[in-house]
């Protein structure tokens, strides 16, 4: 297998996490998101979106996180990332669904606005996104408060695809200008996540080598 991947992506993090996890073994095949690697011909080949992370294994070409983490862990038996049963299977697909909806759509625009903008991209952040992601992560951050408290993860007791998936952007926590003081339970399921070696494996060593290839 193959993982096409760009160093510091939230969302090629959380798939390395769930490889980690699983113990699969993957090449990581790095790509130079300055220097335009999304875009050229042979990666728009494998994923028309220009976008990371995309799997390659045989001749299946998967692109979206989710997708591929649920692809992953169905390849290994018995495990408790994604289980068979059918309740926690629709459980795990409705909070992946929401944070890509909801939750991590606003907190996304709010760090690529906030933080990836002014320190990697050399521009200003559009102050009607940034109030739009203030305002949606304020509709949406109660939700996951409610749903966490008394819980160690989104499921109960056991670690799933579906923390992996809600988590993804917790580095950028501490960046965007956003009160998270109001929600101790997902401020202490952050904390919880970031801990978690799979997950903290996956962290770039310093913000230079966030989107180029690794010397």
């Amino acid at each position: 297998m193959k993982l096409y991947y760009v160093v510091g992506s939230p969302n090629c993090r959380k798939v390395h996490a769930v490889l980690n996890h699983l113990g699969l073994q993957a090449e990581l095949v790095y790509l130079d998101f300055f220097r335009g690697d999304l875009r050229t011909p042979d990666y728009l080949a494998i994923n028309p979106n220009g976008m990371v992370p995309s799997l390659v294994d045989g001749d299946l070409r998967l692109w979206e996180s989710n997708a591929i983490m649920q692809y992953l862990a169905e390849g290994v038996p018995d495990n408790q990332l994604y289980p068979t049963d059918r309740r926690a299977r629709a459980e795990i697909a409705r909070w992946q669904c929401w944070e890509l909806a909801h939750f991590n759509k606003a907190f996304g625009v709010l760090a690529f606005e906030s933080v990836a903008k002014p320190n990697f991209l050399n521009t200003p952040p559009d102050a009607a996104l940034v109030e739009w992601a203030q305002g949606e992560l304020g509709r949406f951050a109660p939700v996951l408060e409610a749903a966490i408290s008394g819980r160690q993860y989104l499921l109960g007791d056991s670690l799933t695809l579906a923390d992996y998936s809600m988590a993804h952007l917790e580095n950028y926590q501490d960046a965007v200008p956003f009160d998270w003081a109001p929600y101790p339970q997902l401020n202490r399921y952050f904390a919880r996540m970031r801990a978690v070696p799979h997950w903290a494996e996956t962290a770039p060593p310093g913000p230079e080598v966030i989107g180029r290839i690794p010397a």
